[in-house]
């Protein structure tokens, strides 16, 4: 198989273990199943990943990594330290927003995903609150904010995004979820000393 197109199957076998995972949960999928939705076979399946938790894995670093592109973006279209932490928190609100289903997969369902997907959530969690504790610290730097403890201030920003999500996801919020966001950042702003609105 040429590597172009085991990149293109090992693709598939992701999309369709999003489907799988999405309708079923984490416990409840099968590799049988996320190999009749890829339309291959479960040798096919086992050669690009050796099991379901490894599967999950690399739908979690999939999505991560796509959601990093979408913050890079949206940071690089705003101006000042604080709007650009503001853009890379209203981006996951965004991202999770339009995708529910992703959203109930890695805020709820992932919770028997096992040691290793809790650790590396943990490590995806501290690189998204770092991103924002680095626009905080550059906001003092440029005097935009007073001195604070910057990570402290980017974990419980990221930290609260999190949580507002995953009430989101539980309550099955008929509100959308951009507008959770809109009550929550007059809350972060004054954290750090800034007025409510941006």
């Amino acid at each position: 198989m040429s590597q172009e197109r085991a990149q293109v199957r090992r693709q598939r076998i992701l999309d369709a273990a999003l489907d799988v995972f999405a309708a079923k949960g984490y416990r409840d999928a099968a590799v049988d199943d996320i190999a009749d939705v890829s339309e291959t076979s479960k040798g096919g399946v086992y050669f690009h990943f050796p099991g379901k938790q490894a599967i999950f894995l690399a739908l979690l670093d999939r999505t991560a990594s796509r959601l990093r592109t979408k913050i890079e973006g949206a940071i690089a279209a705003e101006q000042g330290s604080i709007r650009r932490a503001d853009a890379a928190l209203r981006t996951v609100v965004e991202t999770f927003s339009a995708h529910r289903a992703l959203a109930r997969l890695f805020m709820v369902e992932a919770l028997g995903g096992g040691k290793e997907f809790h650790r590396r959530m943990a490590e995806i969690r501290s690189e998204f609150a770092a991103v924002v504790t680095t626009h905080l610290e550059q906001a003092v730097v440029d005097g935009e904010i007073e001195p604070i403890d910057t990570e402290v201030a980017g974990r419980a920003w990221f930290g609260a995004v999190n949580e507002v999500i995953t009430q989101w996801v539980l309550a099955d919020d008929s509100r959308p979820l951009d507008e959770a966001y809109a009550a929550l950042q007059p809350l972060l702003r004054r954290s750090v000393g800034l007025e409510g609105d941006a």
